[in-house]
């Protein structure tokens, strides 16, 4: 495998049951910093290709390598290398946990099990919260958030892990044109200041696809393109890196 961030060589990957391949012969590499998004139709097995690549999924056949360790073998201490933020997750609103405790779970993976957080975990949730701009949430009710604010307190919680890789699934999905605006920026923006590399999976255009420096299109579980995107067409990403949370 290469030194690429992440590295799939011939992933092919089926669900126990199931007749037809989620991902079929995926081969590609992401370097370091980038921004990429991946798009495609539903079913196209975006989500997939993320659970492969944080190491949720085993691949069938092929090798998946992330900072240069395969993550079959690794996958415990590379999944505190990467921050994966699921699409579709939303509280209800009588989960009674507070936002600030929220964004101090995403410190759980690092702490290891029945560990109760140090004065550092507490504070990379505390840095986290900054960064995202939601100091003022931190002691409301998750529950009582509207979307827009519960999908900022997520990312919160995924930058607490201090991660090298961030895999964002439709980090968009379900909110209204402003939230949409807000939390684009917002990841763009955390990007560009923590140099981290990020996939985006998207199944609509949006400031987020526009502003990736590169498209990869999966159909039917298939590469079908991966091109660069044309400078002219991006957004604003460059954000000097500073000093990571």
């Amino acid at each position: 495998m290469d030194a690429a961030t992440v590295a799939l060589r011939g992933v092919s990957t089926i669900y126990e049951g199931e007749r037809v391949p989620a991902l079929r012969e995926i081969s590609c590499s992401i370097d370091d910093r980038s921004l990429v998004g991946i798009v495609g139709p539903n079913g196209a097995g975006k989500t997939t290709l993320l659970e492969v690549i944080n190491g949720l999924v085993r691949a069938s056949v092929g090798e998946v390598a992330v900072l240069g360790a395969p993550v079959s073998s690794t996958s415990h201490r590379l999944r505190r290398e990467i921050a994966y933020l699921p699409q579709d997750l939303f509280f209800e609103a009588t989960t009674p946990f507070l936002a600030r405790d929220v964004v101090l779970m995403g410190c759980f993976g690092r702490m290891g099990v029945f560990r109760f957080p140090r004065r550092a975990d507490r504070d990379a949730a505390r840095d986290a919260m900054t960064a995202v701009g939601i100091d003022a949430l931190a002691a409301r009710p998750i529950g009582r958030l509207s979307g827009g604010q519960q999908r900022k307190v997520l990312l919160a919680r995924v930058l607490a892990r201090r991660p090298r890789v961030l895999l964002l699934d439709e980090p968009t999905t379900n909110l209204d044109p402003e939230s949409k605006e807000e939390v684009s920026q917002l990841v763009l923006r955390i990007h560009g200041r923590l140099g981290l590399t990020t996939l985006v999976v998207s199944h609509e255009a949006g400031l987020l696809i526009d502003a990736v420096e590169r498209v990869l299109t999966l159909v039917r579980g298939r590469l079908v393109s991966d091109r660069p995107q044309q400078a002219a067409s991006r957004g604003a990403t460059g954000v000097a890196t500073e000093e990571r949370l």
